[in-house]
């Protein structure tokens, strides 16, 4: 399957206007790059196949690691899911979204794999940096939500650092300055009604484990 690439010579600053620019890159199935709460990110339409399978390549990651998404609310992510959400996923939602916390929850028959772990769930995340959570607002529907930086490197904390990874393959840059947070995002995934503690990022466990039960594997 072949695609052009394109150079951008200028990162755009933050603004509405490069946030809209990102947002046509996405529905012309492009890759971009926007900050998060934690680092930067790589995103394209979560629901475009070919351009899943772009941002893989970029990434030199294959398809067997899921790519979590971005949405808004659980409500932007009911067509990607199996079941309604059970009330522990609703109760962290409630309490850490927009944050730093990433739900896996069951997966619709036919999503795309890119999007399924081992397990058949699909990671979904609210970022609260102000520009991640406007890109998804005004694109309205999932955004893919993978570190940008190739598979085994050091994510991204800067639209500098991003680009010099990435500089063929990515339309948009968009800069909202350096992250400097040290801390992932906290995974934790639902199976059977139940919670498990995949990760522990920026949310600690006690205050995940505080909002709903986790099980021990």
């Amino acid at each position: 399957m072949g695609f052009s690439v394109r150079t951008r010579s200028v990162i755009d600053a933050a603004t509405s206007a490069a946030v809209d620019g990102a947002v046509a890159a996405l529905r012309r199935g492009a890759v971009v790059v926007y900050p998060t709460e934690t680092v930067y990110g790589l995103g394209v339409d979560a629901g475009n196949g070919e351009a899943m399978v772009r941002l893989l390549a970029l990434k030199g990651r294959g398809a067997d690691r899921a790519v979590s998404v971005l949405v808004s609310d659980l409500a932007m992510a009911s067509s990607l899911l199996a079941s309604a959400p059970p009330a522990g996923a609703l109760a962290l939602a409630a309490r850490f979204w927009p944050g730093p916390l990433t739900l896996v929850l069951p997966a619709a028959a036919g999503l795309a794999s890119q999007l399924c772990g081992g397990a058949g769930g699909v990671g979904l995340r609210s970022s609260s940096d102000r520009w991640a959570s406007l890109l998804v607002e005004r694109f309205a529907a999932p955004v893919t939500s993978t570190s940008a930086n190739p598979s085994g490197g050091e994510p991204a904390r800067s639209a500098a650092e991003a680009r010099n990874y990435f500089p063929l393959g990515v339309d948009v840059f968009v800069d909202g300055g350096a992250r400097r947070g040290s801390a992932v995002s906290s995974v934790v995934e639902f199976l059977q009604g139940r919670a498990y503690l995949r990760r522990v990022g920026a949310i600690a466990a006690a205050a995940i484990a505080a909002v709903t039960d986790l099980t021990e594997e």
